[in-house]
């Protein structure tokens, strides 16, 4: 039987000096964490700035299926609150430029989303670049349907987040009762 997490069976090996490490929060066991900081020889990287890298899925389901990461370790799409919403929006920017590196044109035929806790594979925050999004594989439909607890497209994301306070020290001790 394969293992649940496709990322998790690759082998992990350090690869040269991590550069910005002090301005940077990584986790050495995070499989994106070791993409994002150009510690895995396998993967190749589309596209990638100070920011963001872009990389394809290792199980596309659609002819154009990429993962778009933040360079810092983020866990998922619901560890972030309103001061994330730009950070989402370049996401989206990034994966549709990298589409466009890609020779698709159709903006239209696109779907960018995320997995939702508990249905996401590695605990890194990525974004889901499709297109066509006309074309994903009948077989997958249901874990790329919008605004479904598995999914939610950024655009959605960015609506939910505007309601979410920015977590303070005393909001946080209020969540914890004291």
């Amino acid at each position: 039987m394969r293992n649940k997490n496709k990322y998790v069976e690759r082998k992990l090996e350090p690869r040269g000096k991590m550069e910005g490490k002090t301005s940077r929060e990584y986790d050495e066991s995070c499989i994106f964490c070791h993409f994002a900081h150009n510690r895995d020889e396998e993967t190749t990287i589309l596209k990638q700035d100070e920011e963001f890298v872009c990389f394809r899925d290792i199980d596309p389901v659609a002819p154009h299926h990429y993962l778009v990461i933040p360079r810092d370790h983020i866990v998922s799409c619901k560890s972030l609150n309103r001061t994330h919403i730009d950070l989402v929006k370049r996401m989206a920017k990034f994966g549709k430029e990298v589409l466009l590196d890609q020779g698709v044109t159709d903006m239209e035929n696109v779907r960018l989303g995320f997995h939702q806790p508990p249905f996401i594979s590695v605990e890194h925050l990525h974004l889901h670049v499709l297109a066509p999004a006309s074309q994903i594989s009948t077989t997958m439909q249901y874990k790329f349907t919008p605004e479904t607890d598995r999914f939610i497209t950024e655009r959605s994301l960015r609506e939910r987040l505007k309601k979410v306070p920015p977590l303070t020290f005393a909001s946080f001790r209020k969540h914890l009762g004291f």
